[in-house]
């Protein structure tokens, strides 16, 4: 588990890597929440590498978080959809060079704001198999969902104030229509970011949390075999 710089659009960026003791497994890059690569997306890809993935973070803030919700709207919405896209570009092609990377694709999993970058990863990038998304937030617009190749999973609340159940249906009909598989699950009582543990929202689940985190490694395994 280590900060490192990798590749990126003839640069570099940083990021957060985290292995498994086996030193090898599937691999999938980490999107983050609007707060920036703070401690829970770190702990995200410490339990991935327990899990056997070897998970990448890119620091899309560049070393910048906040728990402001305020300031993390201004810092989401000041985002550069071009530097993301390099920069999600870069750990993907990072965790493929990757030694230890099994198969010869990678997944992408986020939540919020990253819920939504996880899905445009993939639109952008044919070597991801496999897709997450949790309480998807995409303030910049839509990819091209027609050129996603890969299967997606999404995670939703059914009492989330940012992502009512409705938007979320439709989203993953969209999806669906531009003929990618996809699955919604949703839970009952949960709000926006029931997942994470900080509970910085008060909104947290732990069984929600358990139940969607127990669905994404059998989606990945099955999806990065």
């Amino acid at each position: 588990m280590t900060d490192i710089e990798f590749q990126a659009n003839g640069g570099t960026a940083p990021g957060y890597l985290a292995t498994p003791a086996s030193g090898s497994g599937p691999a999938t890059i980490v999107m983050q929440e609007w707060w920036g690569l703070e401690d829970h997306i770190r702990s995200v890809c410490d339990r991935l590498a327990e899990a056997g993935f070897i998970a990448l973070a890119p620091d899309l803030y560049r070393g910048d978080t906040t728990t402001e919700p305020g300031e993390a709207q201004q810092k989401m919405m000041a985002l550069s959809m071009d530097q993301a896209e390099q920069d999600m570009r870069g750990a993907v092609d990072h965790l493929l060079a990757h030694e230890g990377t099994e198969g010869d694709g990678v997944g992408s999993l986020g939540f919020c704001l990253g819920g939504g970058l996880s899905v445009w990863a993939a639109a952008i990038n044919p070597r991801i198999d496999a897709v997450v998304t949790y309480y998807y937030v995409m303030p910049h617009g839509k990819p091209d969902f027609s050129k996603i190749d890969a299967s997606v999973l999404g995670h939703f609340g059914e009492a989330d104030d940012f992502i009512p159940v409705e938007t979320a249906r439709e989203l993953g009909q969209e999806i669906r229509d531009a003929g990618v598989e996809a699955s919604f699950n949703f839970y009952e009582g949960c709000g926006h970011a029931f997942f994470n543990d900080t509970d910085r929202l008060g909104t947290y689940d732990a069984e929600a949390a358990r139940l969607s985190w127990d669905r994404t490694l059998e989606f990945l395994r099955k999806n990065l075999s």
